[in-house]
Order: C-alpha cells, then sequence, then structure tokens
C-alpha cells in the first residue's frame, strides 16, 4: 500500500478556505511569488491572521517561503503540487481512459 501521509497532509493544508484562496493567489502569481502582505491585502485580511494560515502551507511542501531582506516571499512550489495531482489520479479509472479523458486535457492548459 501506498504511504498516504504527504498527500493527506497536503489535501489537509487546502482543506480549509483562507488556506485555499492563498494557495490559488500563490499559483497566480507562478515563480515571482508573493509577499505575505500582498496575500493578505488580496484576500482582505489582517496579516496577523494570515501567518499561521501560511505556515501550515509551508509545512505541507505546496509553498515555499524565502527571505529577501526584511520581506518574505511565498512560491507555491509546482514539483509539489503536479506530484499531488499524480497521486490523486494514479490509478485513474481502473484501465477507462475514456473517463479520464478530461484530466488528460488539462495537461494542456496554458498557464
Amino acid at each position: 500500500m501506498t504511504d498516504l501521509t504527504e498527500t493527506l497532509k497536503q489535501l489537509s493544508a487546502l482543506s480549509q478556505e483562507t488556506r485555499l484562496l492563498a494557495f490559488r493567489a500563490l499559483m497566480e502569481a507562478g515563480q515571482e511569488g508573493l509577499q505575505a502582505g500582498a496575500i493578505a491585502e488580496h484576500l482582505d485580511l489582517a496579516p496577523n491572521k494570515l501567518s499561521g494560515h501560511l505556515t501550515i502551507l509551508v509545512n505541507s511542501g505546496l509553498v515555499s517561503v524565502e527571505r529577501d531582506g526584511r520581506r518574505m516571499i511565498y512560491r507555491a512550489e509546482i514539483d509539489a503540487v503536479n506530484r499531488l495531482l499524480s497521486m490523486l489520479v494514479e490509478n485513474c479509472c481502473h484501465g477507462r481512459p475514456d473517463v479520464c479523458a478530461p484530466l488528460a486535457e488539462l495537461r494542456g492548459v496554458s498557464c
């Protein structure tokens, strides 16, 4: 049986509205990332209310943080996102690829 610890930790991190919205904002920002203040402003949330959420996302491995002087830059970890998505559809449809066709089409979506 596959060890699901990492997958469960990541899904748990995304299972809360503020964290999911912050994660989506980071995905949209791409490799440039966002400062914590910009994420808080985007979500119309006080920065101190966001701190714990960002920590959970970083601990899940789906987000990284890098210090740039006094600024903390958060970025979505695309490789981790790809691993999570692959894990979710690893054995898709038990040999019925026609059922999974919409998932395969997502790979063609430009970011």
